[in-house]
Order: C-alpha cells, then structure tokens, then sequence
C-alpha cells in the first residue's frame, strides 16, 4: 500500500512504531480519533470519544500519547486566548491556523510574509528568532450562517 493510500492515522502508528513507541489499541484509538477529525479538540473531549471504543482508557494515556505525538510532529497545540489547549493535527509544511470559536473547525492558510517583523524583532530584541506559528480565531462560515438565520 503506498503512502497515498493510507489513512492519515496508519501513516501516524507507523510514524510512532518507527520512533520507537509501542502501538497499543489505547494508543491506535486515540490516533484516529485525532487524525481523522476537522476540529480542534480538547484532551478530555479525545478522552470521551476514545471511551466509546476503549472503556479501559485512562485520561493519563491520552496526555501521554498528545506529547508523543506532539514531539513527532503530527500533532499541534492551539493555545487559545481563556487559557485552555486544543489538539489537531499539525498542518503540513509551513502552514498556518483557522480556528472557528463557535464549533471550532480548521482549516490552514500559507501566504505569511514576516521576515521583515521577524528580521526586525530579532535586532531590537538580540533574540535569535528561530521559528514562529500563527493562529487566527474567528466565526466559519457555517456558524456565521447558523447565527444569521436565528
């Protein structure tokens, strides 16, 4: 089977047994809860959906295994602006976030140009700037007609 034709989350365990981590069915479940949706979740939302196939997971499986994916780069942590995290699936090259503040949808976008802010930042500040993301949050399209239509 070649790359193209398998899922996100076969390519993801692969990922993860070629690093070296053990593929348990805790681990596989929490996999492809995550690589196969469009929204950004919470780590007890992943929790409650993995608990419908795995009754036995425990909450500690589901943080470890959002590090593991995290540090292997197919998972993102979005910081949002009350403090809490959401997980999603890391975008791919140098992508950048949509988040939907309503059903909290993404979506990516290239196009960022920051090499003057950043060239700039980094001689005002003497940081060596090494890497940066960026986040938009706003209302998707389904939601903004959802909340016209009321």
């Amino acid at each position: 089977m070649s790359q193209e034709e398998k899922s996100s989350g076969e390519v993801w365990l692969e990922s993860m047994r070629a690093s070296g981590y053990r593929l348990t069915t805790p681990r596989r479940v929490i996999v492809n809860i995550i690589a196969n949706s469009g929204y950004a979740l919470e780590a007890i939302e992943i929790f409650d959906l993995s608990r419908d196939e795995y009754p036995r997971l425990g909450l500690v499986t589901v943080y470890r295994t959002l590090e593991k994916l995290e540090q292997l780069g197919l998972v993102q942590r979005v910081h949002q602006p009350d403090g809490c995290h959401l997980y999603l699936r890391a975008p791919k090259g140098h992508e950048h976030i949509l988040l939907c503040k309503s059903c909290r949808r993404t979506d990516y976008f290239r196009g960022d140009d920051l090499s003057e802010l950043i060239e700039e930042t980094s001689q005002t500040s003497g940081f060596e700037i090494e890497d940066h993301w960026l986040q938009f949050f706003g209302v998707c399209k389904t939601c903004q007609q959802a909340n016209h239509v009321e």
